[in-house]
């Protein structure tokens, strides 16, 4: 019983949204995001993971060095006047993917509160990286 209030309290709680925040050069900044998105590119929901906007480092090349399933990762630029906050909102709320990764900075408390609202209606998780 205590197991299932855990775990019924944790999801009640869940919002949807985390946020990593990594100081450094780029090249290890990017050795410290590798194992985490390795292990979201081999989720087991068949959803996929998407990368919104990603830094210019974050090349295909780089996806397939660090090990990422790269049949299981979208990349997506925003395309017109459309923000990479409009479509990270969008790809959330489709509901196609298991993760949205994004690089919005500065993130303030409205655009938070749509990504959290959009990952809610899409039953997605939305992780923003902040690299320094």
């Amino acid at each position: 019983i205590l197991k299932e209030v855990a775990e019924s309290s944790w999801s009640a709680k869940a919002e949807g949204f985390s946020e990593l925040s990594v100081r450094g050069a780029t090249g290890n900044c990017l050795n410290l995001l590798a194992p985490i998105l390795r292990e979201l590119s081999q989720d087991q929901d068949a959803r996929w993971l998407t990368l919104i906007a990603p830094p210019a480092s974050l090349t295909q090349t780089w996806l397939r060095d660090a090990g990422l399933n790269r049949e299981r990762i979208l990349l997506l630029q925003p395309r017109g006047t459309q923000s990479a906050q409009q479509l990270t909102c969008e790809a959330l709320r489709l509901g196609r993917s298991h993760t949205v990764v994004s690089w919005l900075t500065p993130l303030n408390t409205t655009s938070r509160q749509q990504l959290i609202s959009a990952a809610r209606t899409g039953d997605a998780q939305s992780l923003n990286i902040r690299l320094g």
